[in-house]
């Protein structure tokens, strides 16, 4: 900071600051401080003041609200649940040591929680659709505790805390480590225990309630999206990457409560720094309204005598790291090393003790302070709001874990640390119960549990809790939206051009189209859908405040109010948050959406596979369609964009129904199907497409019900042979056109009989073969597997060619009853063209067709073919390459 030339003068500027806050108010002050910066800005003056706030509370004593409830009472409810939670964790990790657990995070976390529970979380219910909490993942425990004493779990329940297996096997509930809905679908609504996939999920569904309400889905409302996350987890990028969306959406609806208890599981978050300066940096500049909560109330008193400022300058003069060693330390310490560094901040407590000095709390173990701070932030408008409420890591936990490096991973405490625990909290615990990890529950009608009853009811209910009651929708036939599909004869077209088309003509089916949710990534002309824009619209909140360049042409980019399409820019992992949103609204809303999300494939579950697998645990319903699809089908856009591995990733999560399909009829029979479970019979799985950008004539769909129920199976006998067969040859996606060619080749050159089997899925036909095979050797009953169905014992050598690597066709390998050969594009992609490519990664016709002669045995054919592909000069394989 430069020297002051004219002190005098400054401080002339300082009073007069302080007279109009005094006299007009904070309001006018900070219009006036604003229209200042804005004239210096014009005169080319650029003011170097700090980026962070100091280092004490946004809400002032005398601005905080009367609390509506007994604190006395709620301390005691916050005190039973931190005595239960870490019971649960303790005992479960006694019993068997490799189990885990967390009791820190929530010892830190108790309050806030509390008071959202007691005063704040309104449950679903007929005359509220409910608000969302979007909880800390380390403090499942503690949601757990208070799901026992509403009665909702029971003692067995918490005493098979990560025992989820063993619990079922005696007919009891498990509790899952994390917030996983699939796991317990009645309780958790939102997976976070990866961590930043809870942030940008509550942005993002906080902007889809809007959406919903513009678009006339649902009524106004005053629901709130709230996120409880830790200061440690805003370091991935997912948690930051969508605060700008929030305030530029104006989402007020949204609560973010991040806990800063400094420290993540190693050591402190910012040793060194502070992260809460930091994030309110952070914060401030992505727009957001900004609540600090950092003392709590027993701090009053010494603020109100410190008329010099002297704490505010000490607070500015620590870190982090030094924080942390407070926490961890006694009165004692805190008097000698904070207070007595300066005679000012030592006159503050010298009529204090150090048991009164131990006592001081941070803003986050505040109940009144934490109302005061929730209370403001529910009757923001206009922004989001975060509150940074500063804690202490493992409060309470005494010289066991409270401030400590290692209290992340305390798991386990002796008898000493119990008691003392348990003396902390002034909990009714002898010392019997507490060597035995009691859990404990008042009397039902005790002052606490009546308390806590009566605080639920007035907000409607408990919560967490998840639903899935929604209106079922009979979706229409495919011939009512796909007939050109069923019947081209033979017309030229892409399957992503196909999958559009459909999409085009489901937009205007009365029942459905309103429930679709059109979803992409800036790619929407990529894919052929610029004419949604003038049929439904993007959905802008503010509606269209410009002339778009392209006003004069029929397929004009068009903004709207209640626009259908969200176009959410170049953000796989935003525009996939909001296929989740989307998914997910039968549950959240208790209505019915359908997400179609289309995407460049490579940048699906390559770049955002940790949230599809969030997707699949918070039972999101609806289609994921990776365009533009496969190694050698995209051609010139090479390496990072040439997608040879996405089904091999979407194999491996149960509820996804992946398929590579080849032709327009085959994707009109699958989307039908997805929309009939996923609309109809309410099945919680979503849909996996990859579609192609290479026009190809498209043949009619085949007679009769073989071909649909294969195309939903996994293959279907796509050519018959000439003659006796010698030889199957299967294919998926835009390889099947190949493998029809080298059928061709074989019977014309060779005089080999080949069928033609197109696979439309290899993980639906291994997951089917898996399930009888996993029947037959328990001895239960079984049908017969789609593959053994349709081949038997016939032991007809098989090549399988796909343009995805070769673990996506050896899927099956267990169950072809003959040899066995797999092509695939394994290794780096490449620049060319469609015909180079597939010869580069010996895919193409010629490579089916020599791939087939040897298997027969073939040599003199299979040596002159060789011969043409110069096969003695390709001794690197194409993955070495």
């Amino acid at each position: 900071m430069a020297l002051d030339a004219d002190p005098q003068e400054t401080a002339e500027w300082r009073d007069a600051l302080t007279a109009l806050v005094e006299r007009e108010g904070e309001d006018r002050a900070a219009f006036v401080l604003d229209a200042v910066l804005a004239h210096a800005a014009r005169l080319g003056v650029r003011a170097h003041g700090p980026v962070a706030s100091a280092y004490l509370n946004t809400i002032p004593p005398e601005q905080e609200p009367a609390f509506p409830g007994d604190a006395r009472i709620e301390e005691r409810i916050a005190s039973i649940n931190r005595w239960n939670a870490l019971a649960m964790v303790v005992r479960a990790n006694q019993a068997h040591g490799e189990l885990g657990g967390h009791i820190a995070s929530y010892a830190s976390a108790a309050d806030l929680f509390e008071v959202g529970f007691n005063h704040f979380w309104r449950a679903r219910g007929p005359a509220h659709g409910g608000d969302l909490v979007y909880m800390q993942p380390h403090s499942a425990p503690g949601v757990y505790a208070r799901a026992f004493l509403e009665g909702f779990l029971t003692e067995a329940d918490l005493a098979h805390f990560r025992r989820e297996i063993a619990a079922s096997a005696q007919g009891l509930r498990g509790l899952s480590s994390y917030p996983h809905p699939w796991l317990m679908p009645d309780f958790w609504q939102f997976p976070t225990g990866s961590m930043g996939i809870g942030p940008i999920s509550a942005i993002y569904q906080a902007r889809f309630m809007r959406y919903l309400e513009h678009r006339g889905l649902t009524a106004p409302s005053d629901r709130k999206v709230w996120g409880i996350f830790g200061d440690g987890e805003m370091d991935e990028p997912e948690s930051v990457a969508a605060l700008t969306l929030a305030a530029r959406e104006k989402l007020d609806n949204l609560v973010f409560v991040v806990n800063c208890n400094l420290q993540r599981l190693d050591g402190p978050v910012r040793g060194n720094g502070r992260i809460i300066d930091e994030l309110e940096t952070l914060y401030t500049g992505a727009g957001w309204n900004v609540i600090k909560l950092l003392w709590g109330g027993d701090w009053d008193p010494l603020f109100r005598r410190d008329t010099a400022g002297a704490l505010a300058r000490a607070f500015a003069g620590t870190v982090d790291g030094q924080f942390q060693t407070f926490a961890a330390k006694d009165g004692a310490y805190n008097r000698r090393q904070f207070f007595g560094r300066d005679p000012a901040l030592a006159a503050l407590v010298a009529d204090w003790s150090d048991k009164a000095i131990d006592g001081l709390r941070r803003g986050g173990h505040d109940i009144v302070k934490i109302y005061a701070a929730y209370h403001r932030a529910v009757r923001h408008t206009g922004q989001p709001t975060v509150i940074l409420a500063q804690t202490k890591k493992g409060y309470g936990m005494g010289e066991a874990g409270q401030g400590r490096m290692t209290t992340h991973q305390q798991k386990k405490l002796d008898v000493d640390a119990l008691l003392a625990f348990r003396d902390r909290f002034s909990l009714p615990l002898s010392d019997a119960d507490c060597a035995a990890l009691r859990f404990y529950r008042p009397d039902p009608d005790s002052a606490e549990m009546r308390y806590l009853r009566e605080r639920r009811a007035a907000l409607g209910g408990c919560v967490p809790r998840r639903s899935a009651e929604a209106p079922r929708m009979t979706p229409p036939r495919c011939e009512a939206w796909a007939s050109f599909a069923l019947a081209p004869k033979g017309k030229e077209m892409s399957t992503t051009m196909a999958i559009v088309r459909m999409l085009t003509a489901l937009l205007k089916d009365p029942a459905v189209g309103p429930r679709i949710v059109p979803i992409v990534a800036d790619e929407a002309r990529t894919f052929g859908m610029a004419n949604l824009f003038r049929q439904v619209g993007i959905y802008s909140s503010q509606g269209q405040l410009y002339e778009p360049e392209d006003i004069g042409s029929v397929l004009h980019y068009r903004e709207a109010r209640d626009g259908q399409i969200l176009e959410e820019g170049i953000t796989e992992a935003g525009a996939l948050s909001s296929w989740i949103a989307a998914g997910t609204s039968y549950s959240v809303n208790g209505l019915p959406m359908l997400p179609f999300y289309i995407y460049y494939s490579m940048f699906g579950f390559q770049r955002v596979g940790d949230l599809i697998w969030a997707a699949a645990d918070q039972r999101t319903r609806g289609f994921l369609v990776g365009a533009t699809s496969g190694r050698t089908t995209l051609g010139g856009e090479g390496l990072q964009h040439q997608d040879g591995s996405s089904h091999l990733a979407a194999s491996a999560i149960p509820n996804c129904r992946a398929y590579d399909p080849a032709y327009a009829y085959e994707i009109a029979v699958i989307v039908e199907a997805g929309l009939r479970r996923m609309l109809d019979d309410q099945r919680d799985e979503f849909y996996y497409l990859t579609v192609g950008n290479e026009n190809a004539p498209q043949p009619d769909m085949p007679a009769g019900d073989t071909a649909r129920e294969g195309i939903l199976r996994g293959m279907y006998r796509l050519r018959q042979a000439d003659g006796q067969a010698e030889i199957r040859l299967l294919a998926s996606g835009s390889i099947v056109r190949e493998a029809v060619l080298a059928a061709e080749r074989l019977h014309d050159e060779h005089g080999v009989a080949a069928e033609v089997w197109s696979v439309t899925s290899f993980s639906e036909l291994a997951r089917d073969a898996r399930t009888a095979d996993r029947a037959r050797w328990l001895g239960q009953s079984s049908a017969p597997s789609w593959i053994e169905a349709q081949w038997g014992r016939d032991a007809l050598p098989v090549v399988a060619a796909t343009d995805y690597v070769r673990a996506v066709p050896e899927q099956i390998r267990a169950w072809v009853p003959g040899p066995y050969r797999t092509l695939g594009t394994d290794g780096f992609g490449r620049s060319d063209t469609r015909a180079q490519l597939r010869d580069f990664f010996e895919i193409g016709a010629d490579w089916q067709v020599l791939a087939a002669l040897d298997l027969l045995g073939r040599r003199e054919a299979a040596g002159a073919l060789r011969a043409r592909l110069d096969a003695a000069n390709r001794q690197t394989p194409p993955w070495e390459r």
